[in-house]
């Protein structure tokens, strides 16, 4: 039987101490720093997913979610990875008006949402929150009020989970809704944090690119001077040099 203590041994077994030094750097693992006391093995994403692809059918969302649990950082990461693969297969065009399809990915939500703050990491964030979350928000539930849910992770205490709710918003955007990002660009407008202002400015370019530069622009003419620069900067990247000057002199 696939369990979370042989999916951990068998990553553990790729360990690399030289790429787990420059990880922990990376990913700001010191004292003070948002990814303060993660622990890495130092494997490389693509040689998680091969781990993934290999055990993702063999295993059920409990062991997904003991993966989570993890003092290794790419631990964690296979297990939300075992979560979107889990996801995208109840996704098909014949199983999206299912009802085992819709309870299976209600089911794999609540778990998600009760261990988001497990992905504490940004890259943890956006390997998973778009395909699981994001996803969700495009199909059918039968979870009543999905922007109470979005919206209790926006209002959270939780940087990570915080981050979830803005940057599961890809998704929808790509799918042509511009919504879900322009709710949670505006609760994270003035957010304190670097990681936010990053996330936001992210998912209002890709709104925009996805949806309607128009829709971006309007933002920008309404909220220009409540944002970050940095904010401001990922926002206006797909605009011509013009243009970007333009918002940067605003």
């Amino acid at each position: 039987m696939i369990d979370a203590e042989y999916i951990t041994a068998l990553m553990t077994t790729l360990r690399d101490d030289a790429k787990r030094q420059v990880l922990m750097r990376f990913f700001k693992t010191g004292e003070g720093e948002y990814g303060e006391g993660d622990e890495f093995l130092g494997i490389m994403v693509p040689d998680t997913r091969k781990v993934v692809r290999q055990v993702a059918r063999e295993v059920d969302l409990s062991t997904a979610t003991a993966l989570l649990q993890s003092p290794w950082h790419e631990v964690r990461l296979s297990g939300l990875l075992i979560m979107v693969d889990k996801f995208e297969r109840l996704c098909g065009t014949k199983q999206l008006n299912d009802n085992d399809a819709i309870t299976g990915r209600d089911d794999i939500v609540r778990h998600y949402i009760k261990h988001a703050h497990r992905a504490n990491n940004w890259d943890l964030v956006d390997l998973s929150a778009p395909y699981i979350l994001g996803s969700w928000l495009t199909v059918p539930s039968m979870i009543e009020d999905k922007t109470q849910v979005i919206d209790g992770l926006a209002h959270s205490d939780n940087l990570w989970r915080q981050r979830i709710s803005m940057v599961c918003t890809l998704m929808t955007s790509r799918l042509g809704d511009p919504s879900w990002c322009l709710r949670y660009a505006r609760v994270h407008l003035r957010h304190p944090h670097d990681l936010m202002h990053k996330a936001v400015g992210w998912m209002l370019r890709e709104m925009g690119k996805h949806v309607n530069m128009d829709l971006l622009r309007e933002f920008l003419r309404q909220h220009v001077h409540e944002m970050s620069r940095t904010t401001l900067r990922y926002a206006i990247e797909r605009m011509d040099s013009t243009e970007r000057r333009y918002w940067l002199s605003q």
